[in-house]
């Protein structure tokens, strides 16, 4: 039973398992200098001090043969079977910087999709999941338009705004991110297989901090939620009425200094009012995706100075400096660089050039941007 913990994956995954214990037990038993590993090598009777009851006589359950040990080997058999599944522990490379700021992150990560796309700028939408035919056309289109510009669309998958910003997204060939309520092998809800696909067939991910087979619990929404705007520069909520679930979303995005974007709306609609209110506390009113863009320029510098000092430091460690190592790309992203030529060229003749629609155009660049590879100038783009 024991060499089912050889890897620290298999230490995650049962810890997370243990009943009455998550991200907030992790992060105390991690102020005391407790790791994932010590922890769960320990007597016993030492064990008492850092876990509750129903937890320690799990973990104990555990190590005499229980059905958590079952369950502990089939999800590694799972993850094994699953090439487009990544397990992000919190000191791994691809884990998100912007989501590390957060109180108490997830301790581990699973990214169904291209873990490199939550490293990107994002806007985090959300909002009624039963919104006026306005609303989810407005999120539609604001998502459309940020995606053309670049950023990755965070949201929920769930259904109104959420799968209407997702759809905003893939409209305009952009990446688009959910983080599920569930575990990561689980859809909800299920009318979503289809929008889940299409997330990863466009180069998107699947986002959850949930064990496998986690069940839509109404407890695990306010969690998801701070991931939505952990990951995210800003949020956009759309339509939610006074005591909606996207107003958590909001308050998360205050709590983490990020900023928070509302859309006004009748006085007459019920789902205006959230709205309404968080544009009282100092929200930012929005009437256009460009006032998002604008508000927002600055995380996309702030990606690429990040990218910059990621790949001098690489650059450091490879001798001599001159032989350093290109960061890799994928080859869709190789043949937009070759596309591109090595003369500035607008957008709108690289369109012509790849016959590519141009919100797959901007995210492409964007990630050759964040990746140190080419610059915008005024209004083209030029190899570095």
């Amino acid at each position: 039973m024991h060499n089912l913990l050889d890897s620290l994956l298999a230490k995650y995954l049962l810890f997370l398992r243990l009943p009455e214990v998550g991200a907030g037990t992790y992060w105390q038993l991690h102020e005391q200098g407790v790791d994932i590993e010590s922890l769960l090598d320990k007597p016993a009777a030492s064990l008492k001090s850092f876990l509750r009851p129903a937890a320690l006589e799990a973990l104990l359950a555990f190590r005499s043969g229980s059905p958590l040990t079952q369950r502990l080997a089939r999800d590694l058999e799972y993850i094994a079977s699953q090439p487009d599944l990544y397990c992000l522990t919190f000191d791994d490379p691809l884990y998100p910087r912007l989501l590390r700021e957060i109180p108490k992150p997830p301790p581990l990560l699973f990214v169904r999709g291209d873990p490199n796309c939550l490293s990107l700028p994002q806007v985090a939408m959300v909002g009624s999941r039963n919104p006026t035919a306005g609303g989810s056309e407005n999120a539609e289109r604001f998502a459309r338009y940020l995606a053309e510009c670049g950023f990755a669309i965070t949201s929920g998958l769930a259904l109104g705004i959420d799968a209407a910003a997702h759809q905003g997204a893939l409209n305009a060939g952009g990446k688009t991110i959910a983080v599920m309520g569930t575990g990561i092998d689980m859809i909800y809800p299920s009318r979503h297989r289809g929008l889940a696909q299409a997330i990863l067939h466009s180069g998107g991910a699947l986002v959850s901090e949930f064990p496998l087979g986690v069940g839509s619990l109404a407890a695990n929404f306010p969690q998801r939620n701070r991931i939505i705007s952990g990951l995210s520069g800003g949020a956009l909520v759309v339509e939610a009425a006074v005591q909606s679930g996207s107003l958590i979303t909001a308050s998360y995005a205050l709590q983490h200094d990020r900023e928070v974007f509302a859309i006004p709306g009748s006085i007459h609609n019920p789902l205006a009012r959230g709205c309404h209110q968080l544009i009282r506390q100092g929200a930012t009113l929005v009437e256009t995706a460009q006032d998002i863009v604008d508000q927002l320029a600055g995380l996309i510098s702030y990606k690429r100075q990040e990218a910059g000092r990621v790949f001098s430091a690489q650059s450091l460690l490879n001798e001599p400096q001159t032989n350093a190592a290109a960061p890799a790309l994928d080859a869709s992203e190789q043949a937009l660089l070759d596309a591109l030529g090595f003369d500035p060229l607008p957008l709108d003749l690289l369109a012509e050039r790849t016959g590519a629609d141009i919100g797959s155009l901007s995210a492409g660049l964007i990630t050759l941007e964040i990746k140190g590879l080419v610059q915008q100038v005024g209004a083209c783009y030029q190899r570095v």
